[in-house]
């Protein structure tokens, strides 16, 4: 089972980007339903799934289910490029095939989408904390640093929302040293975010903007730690 799912979704990052040339993308664009990269790109996605699977003939069901669904899926999002935002196209293209891939592996190996898992106390108790270190936490320092007032802070320009996607970032790294007992690689990412911050402070001679930046790094380190300790406290519980 894991093999061929690996086969299937290798076979679906070579048609998808090894060998799909940003011309052929924007081709179809262009064309649509009418673009020859279109069919050449479903062809490559035919090919490569049929070597990875030794032109084994029995999952040639499956394999035109893939094909099929790749077809439709891909001529969808191109009749919506340009009227929703490309990141979101690209993710939910990329997750509808992941999706077929799995029902496709389910046909053969119809244990495969057993979802009993998620259901578990480790895995509720996993989803929970994962997300309070990221989202919920976020919201909470906002709420925590509001005493302040922002407006006198006059930061150096930056890309928007930069600073929450680092913030989540950073814990998400906490959340993993701690986990693997590495909690050195805790000191490097402190030190790493210092060395890169140290510069801004320096241009802009803000004690406040200083004083702002460490609160929000300390708070970040401390929710980030103390999720992390609790879940592994509480996953103790949890297995036997």
């Amino acid at each position: 089972m894991l093999v061929f799912s690996i086969k299937l979704i290798l076979a679906g990052f070579i048609g998808d980007f090894l060998l799909q040339p940003s011309s052929w993308v924007e081709k179809k664009v262009e064309k649509k339903g009418k673009s020859l990269h279109l069919y050449l790109h479903i062809a490559i996605h035919a090919l490569s799934r049929l070597v990875l699977l030794h032109f084994n003939m029995h999952f040639w069901l499956g394999i035109s289910i893939i094909l099929v669904s790749h077809f439709i899926i891909d001529l969808i999002k191109i009749h919506l490029t340009g009227r929703y935002n490309e990141r979101l196209l690209f993710f939910s293209d990329q997750l509808l095939h992941l999706l077929v891939i799995g029902c496709v592996v389910n046909i053969y190996y119809p244990c495969f989408l057993n979802v009993a898992w998620l259901y578990s106390p480790t895995t509720l108790l996993t989803i929970t904390t994962l997300l309070f270190v990221t989202v919920v936490s976020s919201v909470i320092m906002k709420k925590i640093i509001l005493r302040w007032d922002l407006g006198s802070i006059k930061e150096p320009d930056s890309l928007e929302n930069a600073g929450a996607f680092i913030g989540i970032l950073e814990r998400l790294f906490i959340f993993c040293f701690i986990i693997l007992e590495y909690w050195e690689g805790i000191g490097f990412l402190l030190a790493a975010k210092s060395v890169f911050r140290f510069g801004d402070l320096s241009k802009a001679k803000d004690r406040k903007l200083t004083e702002y930046m460490l609160i929000g790094t300390f708070l970040s380190f401390g929710i980030a730690m103390a999720s992390t300790l609790l879940y592994q406290y509480l996953i103790g519980f949890i297995k036997p």
